[in-house]
């Protein structure tokens, strides 16, 4: 694996303008749990659909109940070696932007600038009446002030802040609405079902345009709004590398693949381009 390293610095080294891809297999050496197992088959039940979620008070019920007890998970993450590598890379000017398909907000903290959170950010919720919002951090608050019987559950953590609550427990459960508007409140994020915006999409698709590599690291590629960026580059006969543990949609695509976690990968790449 030390001569893909070494090939995978090359790589930065020698491309004037890589557009990094990220995805949940960045995050989990922080302790927030990723969507899919190293085959990338989904684990668990489906996800909320955005559809689903703005038409129904149960369903709205049950996501604000388990993300009440599995939101302590996401709160205290912090960023990973691999994140802090990525920010270091991209001031030592190896990699051009970085576009992730996570909503946990440690790239940003980890100090990485031209980004795209493609999918949005789970530290913001907003309502869907007045636009107002607020922090997810102040919406717990309000959430354990008046479900206070769910403030000492234990529960599997589940991605994205979600946690594995059985039904039973929802019956009593008091939905937060908005303070202004008593409008629905939604995290500021891109549902499964729903479109990413269109000019966040016209943005990242132009960092697409420009670059002239790809570096997709801990996505399977499994959700196609990170695959099109495999899809353009091949088409454009630009050259992908990759770091992921498992197995992507795009592995024929891929030129150069390092089947490793990123934060195993990146700081040793970092490291020999001098990006301390």
């Amino acid at each position: 694996m030390n001569e893909q390293i070494d090939q995978l610095a090359e790589f930065l080294d020698r491309h004037r303008n890589v557009l990094v891809l990220t995805g949940a297999g960045m995050s989990t050496a922080s302790g927030i749990p990723g969507y899919r197992d190293e085959e990338g088959v989904r684990r668990g039940k489906p996800p909320v659909q955005g559809p689903e979620f703005r038409g129904s008070d149960a369903l709205r019920r049950r996501y604000w109940a388990r993300s009440m007890v599995g939101w302590p998970t996401l709160a205290r993450a912090e960023p990973n070696a691999g994140h802090r590598a990525l920010a270091r890379l991209e001031s030592a000017g190896h990699i051009g932007q970085l576009i992730t398909q996570n909503v946990d907000g440690l790239h940003q903290r980890a100090g990485s600038a031209r980004m795209i959170e493609l999918h949005g950010n789970i530290h913001t919720v907003r309502c869907l009446a007045c636009e107002r919002r607020q922090h997810r951090a102040a919406l717990q608050q309000r959430l354990l002030r008046d479900n206070p019987a769910l403030g000492g559950v234990l529960a599997q953590p589940l991605p994205d802040g979600d946690a594995q609550l059985e039904p039973e427990a929802l019956h009593e459960f008091i939905v937060p609405d908005c303070e202004h508007c008593s409008g629905v409140l939604q995290p500021d994020v891109v549902f499964f079902g729903d479109n990413i915006p269109a000019e966040r999409t016209r943005q990242a698709l132009q960092w697409m345009d420009e670059a002239d590599a790809l570096l997709v690291v801990g996505s399977s590629l499994m959700v196609f709004s990170g695959f099109r960026f495999c899809k353009i580059a091949a088409a454009e006969g630009k050259p992908i590398a990759a770091v992921n543990a498992g197995k992507t949609r795009a592995d024929d695509l891929i030129g150069l693949k390092v089947a490793l976690p990123a934060q195993e990968v990146l700081p040793a790449v970092a490291g020999l381009l001098g990006a301390t």
